[in-house]
This record gives C-alpha cells, sequence and structure tokens, in this order.
C-alpha cells in the first residue's frame, strides 16, 4: 500500500481540494497522513519539531511558497519526493495548477514521473564553539535588522577568507532555488535550479558597489556581526526566526540532502520563470 502525505495552506480553498484529493487517493487504497501549514514564528513549535513519516512515498502541496517551505522543513533530511500544487500568488516553487491534481496524481501513483535535485544550504548559529542552531534551508538564510536598529555592519568571510564587511539592512544567502524568492526582491540575479551556486546579496546597502555576488557551492560562508549589534534577526527561509549578536558566528554550507522535487514532463522552468515575472515575448 502506497502512503502519501498532503499538507494543506490554511485556506477554505485549499481544505476543499485537499479533501477531494484525500477522497479520490482513498478510492485507490492509499493511505493518507494530512497535516495543515504552521505560520512561521520565532520558535519552533511542535508541529514543526516533528518529522514526516520515513516511508512516505511522496508529499502533495496545496498551497503557496510558504506552504512548501512548512513541508520542506517538515521533510527535514529524509529522501521523500515532493510536490507542489499552487494556492498562492506567486507560486514559483509549484509544479503544477490545482484543476490538473488528480491527473498529475494519476501520473505519480503509476510511478510515471521524474524529480530534479534542488540544493538546500545547512546553516549553522555558533556560539561559544556549541550550536545554538543548525537548519537546512531550501531559499535562503537571512540576517535582517530590526525596525528600529541601525544599518547592519556585517563581517562576511568565504573559505575562511575576509570578504568585506556588508554595512546594510541585512545579507541574503540563498540557493538557486532561492534566487527567485527575496533575493530577486533585493536586486539579486536569477539563477536555474541546476546551476551549482551559492547567491550573496545585501540588503539595502550603504555602499552602492556592495553588489550580489555568486560563488561556488563547494564554498563556506562564515558571518558575523560587529560589536554591540542588537535587534538582529536570522530567519530561516521566512519560517522560523532566531534573535543573534555578535557572540554568534553564522556557518553556511551546501546541505548533504537535496530536496528531491517532482516535475511534470511537458513543463519547463523558462516558461515557469517567463509566466510568472510577466516577460514579454513580442517587441516592446
Amino acid at each position: 500500500m502506497k502512503k502519501i502525505g498532503i499538507i494543506v495552506k490554511a485556506d477554505s480553498e485549499a481544505r476543499k481540494k485537499a479533501d477531494e484529493l484525500e477522497r479520490w487517493l482513498g478510492s485507490k487504497d492509499v493511505e493518507i497522513i494530512r497535516k495543515e501549514s504552521s505560520p512561521p514564528n520565532r520558535g519552533k513549535s511542535e508541529a514543526e519539531a516533528s518529522s514526516a513519516p520515513a516511508d512516505l512515498n511522496c508529499i502533495f502541496v496545496l498551497g503557496g511558497d510558504g506552504t512548501f517551505l512548512s513541508a520542506v522543513r517538515w521533510i527535514g533530511n529524509r529522501d521523500i519526493p515532493i510536490l507542489g500544487v499552487k494556492f498562492g500568488d506567486v507560486g514559483f516553487l509549484a509544479e503544477t495548477a490545482e484543476d490538473r491534481l488528480l491527473a498529475v496524481a494519476e501520473t505519480i501513483l503509476n510511478d510515471a514521473f521524474i524529480t530534479q535535485s534542488r540544493m538546500r544550504l545547512l546553516v549553522r548559529v555558533i556560539r561559544n564553539e556549541k550550536d545554538r542552531a543548525a537548519e537546512t534551508v531550501l531559499n535562503d538564510v537571512v540576517i535582517n535588522r530590526g525596525a528600529l536598529a541601525r544599518l547592519a555592519s556585517i563581517d562576511t568571510y568565504i573559505n575562511s577568507l575576509y570578504l568585506t564587511t556588508y554595512r546594510a539592512d541585512g545579507l541574503i544567502v540563498a540557493t538557486p532555488t532561492g534566487s527567485t524568492a527575496y533575493s530577486l526582491a533585493a536586486g539579486g540575479p536569477v539563477i536555474h535550479p541546476s546551476v551549482p551556486a551559492i547567491i550573496m546579496t545585501p540588503i539595502c546597502p550603504f555602499t552602492l558597489t556592495n553588489r550580489p555576488l555568486i560563488i561556488p557551492d563547494s564554498s563556506t560562508v562564515n558571518i558575523k556581526l560587529e560589536k554591540g549589534s542588537s535587534d538582529i534577526i536570522l530567519t530561516f527561509d521566512g519560517q522560523e526566526g532566531l534573535e543573534i549578536d555578535d557572540r554568534d558566528t553564522i556557518s553556511v554550507t551546501k546541505s548533504p540532502h537535496p530536496i528531491n522535487m517532482i516535475t511534470i514532463p511537458d513543463q519547463d522552468y523558462f516558461d515557469v520563470l517567463k509566466a510568472k515575472l510577466r516577460w514579454s515575448g513580442g517587441r516592446v
């Protein structure tokens, strides 16, 4: 018997579609594990602290990108294929729309699908040589100053070599998948998911020559704050936040555990990109 997970956005339309999918899968003798996504928060809720069962064949995510990222955190380091079904506003991580859900589900039940490996980042927050936190992110890790904080001074090292001190509202370290998220809004480049890279994008830098930087995914990025820094938050995929200060070192490396996203054969990444960014195909 197959076992499939369903993660649902807290939305009436998404719940209604999830009910339909659950009934349909039940008629195919599929065991269902259903979970509603949790809203982002400063700490780790009891639901987020739990992990997906290791024997799930795949997971359907009915919601927007935030719901998808919540599901990825639920998967943790397990090798479970995941499919996004668009119910949000942007949906860069969604592979299909709700009107095609049952047809795609039939394909998945017949094992007639492929997956694309998406790189993730391992983020460690180290204080006094001990880990305060260790999180895996699909999109990005972000250093953000609070509403009343001054410009953050962020000392940045690549492979133990000093790069620069960003004086900015913050710094985004993103994967190619995350290049179309917060990094893009902050002026970062769009990177194809198969490109082995890490993107560093300063948020409103005081020095205009501090531009986004693309480095190899084999790199280690270490980050420290200047002495006396306060009201600075580190966020993981926009799902969880942690207050940090000058006692902390943030280490970012490529995670050994990628996410396997189910792909639809007749859909190309660039088609999704053009549609979501509303690029014109004709002359201006």
